[in-house]
């Protein structure tokens, strides 16, 4: 039997016209800013979709473009402008940054008002997340427990694996699944975890999250598993590839597709948290 799809681009869809629905009833239009550090291709491309979503859905999204060579202190002093600018509901600084100019992109996530961090990677949004008090979430791990629970993957009781400690992905995604009323069992593995298979087969879902083309195999997983690609790189060609190999689909009982399917669910956490961020606002404002 061929594996249920994990599609999140179909499931981003589905909630880009909630949060439409929900601003027009509310007559909200939040405003968003990114700012743009140099002009890297795939970065503006991020971006542009990005800024797409949030013209389908009713947001305001303005572009702060850059030069690379701003350096550190003028990158700053508009993250600290953004952060005072009445008018801004949430922002993000697009990563990565330049190399050469001296740029610590954990700096610049700390220097962001939590309130604002849409990209939910400031400190302290991590450590209310460690915390398991109310902040705004980080995106992509977000989105995976949206792909999960969109797709009636059970996940309380449960053995997560995640293949890859990132700061962006693994090490947040570990507290998201474990937190109260998700209640799943995470194991987070490295590359110097020994026998990945050992971990990946004994799980219910997969989460492979390291970005080696084909890591994970048929081979690695449970029959009926859910298998979950975040990890992506390009080949020689320029085609994405997956951390999960093309085999995953005759084993696994959920998986996602060879393109990822994340990409998607993570611009639409991250609208979902710059609507949570302007609700607060004003109602903090009155």
């Amino acid at each position: 039997m061929a594996p249920v799809l994990l599609d999140g681009d179909a499931l981003a869809a589905s909630l880009r016209r909630e949060m439409a629905q929900e601003l027009a009833a509310d007559g909200l239009r939040p405003r968003m800013a990114t700012v743009l550090v140099g002009d890297d291709p795939a970065s503006r491309s991020y971006i542009g979709r990005k800024h797409f979503d949030c013209d389908e859905i009713g947001i305001d999204a303005d572009l702060v473009a850059l030069p690379s060579d701003i350096g550190p202190e003028r990158l700053m002093a508009e993250v600290a402008c953004l952060n005072a600018d009445a008018s801004v509901d949430g922002f993000f600084v697009q990563f990565p940054l330049p190399d050469g100019f001296g740029y610590d992109e954990l700096a610049v996530a700390a220097a962001i008002d939590p309130e604002k961090d849409i990209d939910g990677l400031a400190p302290v949004n991590l450590g209310r997340l460690m915390a398991g008090a109310e902040g705004l979430l980080p995106c992509t791990p977000a989105a995976i427990l949206a792909l999960l629970r969109g797709y009636d993957v059970p996940l309380a009781g449960r053995h997560v694996v995640i293949i890859g400690r990132g700061l962006l992905v693994g090490r947040p995604l570990v507290m998201l699944l474990s937190a109260q009323g998700v209640d799943a069992t995470v194991s987070l593995l490295n590359s110097r975890t020994p026998d990945l298979g050992a971990f990946t087969r004994a799980a219910d879902v997969v989460i492979a999250a390291a970005g080696v083309p084909d890591l994970v195999t048929a081979g690695m997983l449970r029959p009926g598993a859910a298998a979950v690609g975040v990890g992506i790189t390009y080949d020689d060609a320029g085609n994405m590839v997956s951390d999960l190999a093309g085999d995953v689909t005759s084993v696994a009982g959920h998986v996602t597709p060879p393109h990822g399917s994340v990409g998607a669910l993570t611009r639409a956490m991250l609208l979902r948290n710059l609507i949570t961020a302007a609700r607060r606002r004003r109602a903090r404002n009155g």
